[in-house]
């Protein structure tokens, strides 16, 4: 079987990985099968009981049937998958919104208004991804539902690392790009303005709300990581300094997006199999085709980090775990949460796979009595979700106008 030829889009990234993974799942199958069927298989015990079940299923029916079956389907499995990238990567949709022209620019990020009458806010997203996830499109974007609901929103788009941008460190960016940013607004407005993080964002936010609580008059947090330990730390070792991610910013200077893609994958490897599949079924002309391809665009265009950057993330929060030990610092101050003097208000999304419910927990209960909403929703669905209005956008608001 062939891989799409057209090259129009290079997603799902990194794409033979994310092949390679459904493949060897897929067919894996087949090698199962025997020690299924005679009671062998290591099953995880929370799962005895369908096991069982499965068992004596299996070993009432024909072997050689069953392997027939199970070929068929892993073939057509593949299929679907390999006309749903190609379908996906030759979609005619191309993103339906402009960005605001910036009304300044802080070497290479750019502070974009999105108008309205009400009380300013500065959305601060993720290094890791665009900024454009919270302007997605004419039906997903929060930042323009927020303009016609009393809300003044402000965002700062990190756009691609220049020349300076690969040599910086965390604090670099909050006290560069961020603090700059803050300022502007404040001068502008004639006063402290409120600061919204999203995800990483969310530290970075955190950070500036601690070092400069003149300009921040209150402070959302979505998504936001603290406790990097507190539902994967037996992965940690591999992001500890000295281990395979640090190595590979050692030889190349940076994180590359399809290495960081690889490692979110990791987090889910049969993801992007799920999804193509199930993009596979929407019909051909559909809104919810278009949501989609919208939404492969911005995951498959990613900004690479600067390995700086990059050994904060991975090896001093995901490896070692500075934030939820209370070590971590920018600028030589120490970022406690319990320090903060603004209000604050806390998204806990309870299906998140990107940010565990547990990481960001950790967050709101060390702050002084947040606000904390927990939607049934995930790290990126909450944002741009069918449901994201009720889910998020609108509790936002409530809070951002109280």
């Amino acid at each position: 079987m062939s891989m799409p030829q057209t090259l129009g889009r290079p997603g799902p990234r990194p794409v033979s990985l994310h092949m390679a993974l459904a493949m060897w799942t897929w067919t894996g199958s087949l090698g199962a099968l025997p020690l299924a069927q005679n009671g062998s298989l290591t099953w995880m015990p929370k799962l005895a009981a369908e096991a069982a079940r499965l068992t004596a299923a299996l070993q009432a029916t024909d072997p050689q049937t069953l392997g027939q079956a199970v070929s068929v389907e892993a073939a057509a499995r593949a299929a679907t998958l390999v006309g749903a990238i190609e379908a996906y990567r030759t979609h005619p949709y191309h993103r339906d919104v402009t960005d605001p022209e910036p009304i300044a620019r802080f070497g290479a990020a750019a502070l974009r208004d999105y108008g309205g009458a009400g009380a300013p806010a500065l959305f601060v997203p993720s290094l890791v991804n665009r900024g454009y996830i919270l302007d997605l499109s004419h039906r997903r974007s929060m930042l323009r539902w927020l303009r016609g609901a009393g809300v003044h929103p402000y965002l700062l788009d990190w756009r691609d690392p220049g020349a300076a941008e690969k040599t910086f460190e965390v604090d670099d960016y909050v006290a560069g790009p961020l603090r700059a940013a803050l300022a502007t607004l404040c001068e502008r407005h004639g006063g402290p303005v409120q600061l919204v993080g999203y995800c990483m964002g969310g530290n970075l936010a955190l950070a500036a709300a601690l070092l400069y609580p003149q300009y921040v008059r209150n402070l959302a947090l979505l998504a936001t990581p603290w406790n990097f330990h507190a539902e994967r730390g037996a992965a940690a070792w591999l992001l500890e300094p000295d281990g395979p991610i640090d190595q590979s910013v050692s030889a190349l200077g940076e994180l590359p997006v399809d290495l960081l893609q690889a490692f979110f994958a990791s987090l889910d490897p049969l993801m992007a199999a799920r999804k193509f599949r199930a993009f596979a079924a929407l019909p051909p002309d559909s809104a919810a085709r278009e949501d989609f391809v919208a939404l492969e665009d911005w995951l498959n265009d990613g900004v690479p980090l600067a390995g700086p950057v990059a050994r904060t993330c991975f090896v001093d929060w995901y490896g070692r775990n500075l934030p939820g030990a209370g070590t971590w610092t920018v600028a030589a101050m120490p970022i406690d949460p319990a320090r903060l003097a603004c209000p604050s208000f806390v998204v806990l999304p309870d299906n998140d796979r990107i940010v565990p419910p547990g990481s960001a927990r950790a967050l709101a209960d060390a702050l002084p009595a947040p606000v904390v909403h927990a939607p049934s929703a995930g790290h990126i669905g909450m944002v741009v979700g069918r449901k994201a209005q009720s889910a998020l956008w609108a509790p936002l608001r409530a809070w951002l106008t109280a």
